[in-house]
């Protein structure tokens, strides 16, 4: 968030009321709104010319968030406000045409942004007080109307009791079922053991079969096996939720689950807009997990964005007049059938898709994608049901990726990374804990043959590592190496 500094001036021109300083057309309309609030909140403006600065000058400005800084500078023009009181306060919030605060998205991004600046004290609409209550060591103050804000600032006027707005009417997402387990998916060992090991390193998960092989339901667990949020993420998962127009009340320490359907657009899942930023599926999945299904049916155009953030762990969104970074540090897992009918190479199966539309189908997962994805699964329908009882747990799993994690965590205390998927490659090859070149001739002869890439090496590499750690080994052993080769050439069987 960037502070605007809003200025009133009163001058001998003809009366009026202008906005200057780059303002949007909502912040054009802010004219009339603060005009009538004003009047209908005994707060009469001044009748001279008032000009409004938006500062800095050259900073667009958007949204109708700035509202009540402009009617309380206005107002403060001629009434007698406490200006120190005004100079340090930061006020948010929408006017309604008598004079009620309305709530507004991104609140809690801006209320950080007003700690960060150096600000006590925030006035925000009653609808975004608990929000704005979540960052700490800053003074928030919730208003109904513009006369309570008048108030706070030590002007007297009549206390006219109105009813607050309410926040947005959509209901705050329920957490995660916990009653999905780990335990519920039968006969897909290979891929149960895997899944937990992309969640011990932070790994991308690729899942290939028919319909009904448990594509999903396995891919809905995984944020179950992620260990809860820190402060830090949980506040920047918070913020992307709240410029979003998403309800806010509570700091949710499970890892967000993002879903988006096959026809979503490229721009749905990397986020901007022409007038106000909207974070995409990318951001809003940051500190957790983003799920692609049926991935054959998302346009390549919306597939190939994904190349950037998975690199980086950021999205930047340049439009004119702006330019965004949003965090884009996400476990992606997608899913996709062998073909458009799904019946291709399914045993007792009948495939009725030509070759061209096979090719077509499966081409929507370009080369370089798939080579920024560590973990590459084969999946076929379960043929029997088993009697139960040795199915892994979430809870189990949960504990093992946890050590899992705490060993990575020793491990890379001195480094600026905290899981095995942000590792980088040169780091792993040539850096104090590289493997014994014995250790990675497979992964040599594979780059030698050219069916492996350097960013596969890699990432092999990165999975080798949390093989180690969920076994409980300091150093890569073969076995580590032939079975993050064995994952990520999606040799599993069911």
């Amino acid at each position: 968030g960037d502070m605007v500094e809003v200025e009133a001036d009163l001058s001998n021109q003809i009366p009026g009321f202008s906005i200057i300083g780059l303002a949007d057309k909502a912040i054009g309309e802010a004219q009339q709104r603060v005009h009538n609030a004003c009047a209908n909140s005994d707060l009469p403006l001044p009748r001279r010319h008032v000009t409004v600065n938006l500062s800095p000058a050259n900073l667009p400005k958007r949204g109708s968030a700035l509202d009540v800084a402009v009617a309380i500078a206005a107002v403060a023009t001629e009434a007698p406000l406490d200006r120190d009181s005004l100079a340090r306060t930061v006020h948010l919030g929408e006017l309604g045409l008598d004079g009620r605060l309305r709530p507004v998205a991104g609140v809690l991004p801006a209320v950080l942004a007003a700690a960060r600046a150096g600000f006590r004290r925030v006035i925000v609409p009653h609808g975004n007080l608990a929000e704005a209550e979540l960052v700490e060591g800053i003074e928030v103050r919730g208003a109904a109307s513009l006369r309570d804000v008048a108030r706070a600032h030590g002007l007297d006027v009549p206390d006219v009791p109105m009813e607050p707005v309410p926040g947005t009417d959509r209901v705050e997402d329920a957490p995660d079922d916990d009653s999905a387990d780990l335990a519920d998916v039968i006969g897909q060992r290979d891929a149960v053991e895997a899944l937990i090991v992309a969640a011990a390193g932070g790994h991308h998960v690729l899942m290939s079969g028919p319909p009904g092989a448990g594509k999903t339901m396995l891919a809905k667990r995984l944020p179950g096996l992620l260990p809860d949020l820190d402060d830090q993420t949980a506040l920047q998962v918070a913020s992307i939720r709240s410029l979003a127009g998403m309800p806010v009340t509570t700091l949710r320490r499970t890892p967000p689950f993002e879903a988006p359907h096959h026809t979503a657009s490229a721009v749905a899942l990397v986020g901007g807009g022409s007038r106000v930023l909207q974070p995409g599926a990318i951001a809003r999945a940051s500190g957790g997990v983003l799920f692609l299904d049926e991935a054959g049916e998302f346009s390549g155009h919306a597939l190939d964005a994904l190349r950037q953030p998975l690199e980086s762990g950021r999205i930047e969104i340049h439009r004119v007049g702006f330019r965004a970074v949003l965090p884009a540090r996400f476990q992606l897992v997608v899913a996709t059938n062998p073909c458009p009918c799904g019946n291709y190479g399914v045993p007792g199966g009948a495939c009725s898709c030509p070759s061209l539309a096979i090719r077509r189908y499966l081409g929507r997962l370009s080369g370089p994608l798939v080579d920024r994805i560590d973990i590459e699964l084969g999946l076929q329908r379960v043929s029997a049901t088993a009697a139960g009882g040795d199915n892994v747990s979430t809870a189990r799993a949960r504990e093992r990726v946890a050590a899992a994690r705490d060993r990575t965590r020793h491990r890379l205390a001195h480094t600026p990374w905290r899981t095995n998927g942000e590792v980088e490659g040169t780091w792993l090859r040539s850096g104090p804990l590289r493997p014994d070149p014995t250790i990675t001739r497979p992964l040599d002869d594979a780059l030698h043959r050219g069916s492996l890439t350097l960013r596969g090496y890699d990432r092999v590499l990165r999975v080798a590592w949390s093989l180690a750690d969920l076994a409980g080994r300091d150093r890569l052993t073969g076995a580590d190496i032939g079975g993050a080769l064995f994952l990520k050439r999606g040799a599993s069987t069911c």
